[in-house]
């Protein structure tokens, strides 16, 4: 009897786990269309390989802030008064109570970075959702066609991380200066049957040469595997596709290599991993893996960009079993790297980790986590005779 009934329960749980994967199938958003990527620079401009440092220091923290964690870059317009946003969350420590999310912007008149404020707090965002948020973080922004801020917060209920969604957040105020910007929910992500839960988000998103954008993501719950978010010129979602067969793969970042071929490179969370390869030869519709980087990757957030056709740079950890060591790489094909800069060389224990790039006013910008406490950037220019 004891047998007969193991085996009904074995039954009845192969039957709720087939229905699931049924429901998943049939309740997944579709794959997007195909789409043609755009750089930042054109096919004649500057090669990565001619970047010097210009500048760097530590983003201003929020006042009483004690830990920095997952910052993200965005580039502002021409014209705008500031280069750059960072956004980045803060609080006492990870998952703490008070953790919200932070931003800054880099002023283009003072050359400094501006005062930081919140402008994500949990419980607002809880009220207007209406549905409680325990954590929030990993904030990706992006600019859509018509100038408007949207804002992507990984937010989770009960659980950890891996129990958490994606949050889509719109700029509500009348411009998206620093002093002036306020941000409304738009929903969560559609992304699963099972409450859209275990979706995150981490890197910047590939703009597109029709407004929109693909927004890479991951699912992260028991397997792990990245995924490609699709959404057109004024942020509605049009679909989502899987860009690995692997399970052991978080934090796509995405480089074109040109309009319709794109490398997604990834976070191995394998013991003694390498960075992780796949790419899509019809603008994002398909995708296939590659072979494993000889870039070796210590289960850390990496973060690229392509700045034009052939140029490519990495910031990624580049210790075997740590986070102490940071550089920057570059590459003609994403594929093949090569040592650009260091950005920051530590002792054992220390951490320098989960780094954002982004290509404005003609340089190049990294920041990343600085020991959990602060967040850290650097600038990167044209070397003066460089062809």
């Amino acid at each position: 009897m004891i047998f007969r009934s193991l085996a009904a329960r074995c039954g009845v749980a192969l039957l709720l786990l087939a229905v699931a994967l049924l429901l998943d199938l049939w309740q997944r958003p579709p794959a997007p269309p195909a789409a043609q990527a755009v750089f930042p620079l054109a096919a004649g401009g500057m090669p990565a390989a001619s970047l010097k440092p210009q500048a760097a220091g530590k983003i201003p923290m929020p006042e009483g802030a004690l830990a920095a964690h997952a910052s993200n870059l965005l580039a502002m317009p021409v014209g705008h008064p500031a280069a750059l946003t960072a956004f980045w969350f803060a609080g006492d420590r990870e998952s703490a109570p008070n953790v919200q999310i932070a931003a800054s912007q880099f002023d283009r008149a003072t050359q400094q970075w501006l005062p930081a404020r919140y402008v994500v707090d949990r419980h607002v965002m809880g009220e207007q959702l209406g549905f409680g948020l325990r954590r929030l973080g990993n904030p990706v922004a992006w600019l859509d066609a018509s100038g408007r801020l949207h804002l992507f917060v990984v937010a989770t209920g009960w659980g950890g991380w891996a129990a958490a969604r994606i949050l889509h957040l719109v700029q509500s105020s009348a411009d998206n200066s620093l002093a002036r910007l306020e941000l409304e929910p738009v929903r969560v992500l559609p992304l699963s049957w099972l409450w859209n839960t275990s979706f995150l988000v981490r890197n910047a998103p590939l703009p597109l040469a029709d407004g929109g954008m693909v927004l890479p993501a991951h699912f992260e719950i028991g397997l792990k595997y990245p995924v490609a978010l699709r959404f057109d010129k004024t942020g509605e979602f049009l679909g989502m596709v899987r860009l690995s067969q692997r399970t052991h793969l978080l934090q796509p970042t995405l480089l074109a290599q040109t309009p319709g071929h794109w490398v997604a490179l990834m976070r191995d969370t394998r013991p003694n991993g390498h960075i992780t390869a796949t790419q899509t030869q019809d603008g994002g519709r398909h995708w296939s893996d590659l072979p494993d980087l000889a870039l070796v990757n210590p289960d850390a957030a990496v973060a690229g960009v392509a700045l034009a056709p052939g140029r490519n740079v990495l910031a990624h950890n580049s210790s075997p079993h740590s986070r102490d060591l940071l550089d920057l790489s570059a590459s003609p094909d994403a594929l093949q790297w090569a040592p650009l800069q260091v950005l920051a060389h530590g002792k054992p224990g220390d951490e320098y980790s989960y780094p954002a790039v982004a290509w404005a006013d003609d340089s190049l910008w990294v920041s990343y986590t600085d020991h959990r406490r602060s967040i850290a950037w650097q600038r990167f220019g044209p070397v003066e005779g460089a062809p």
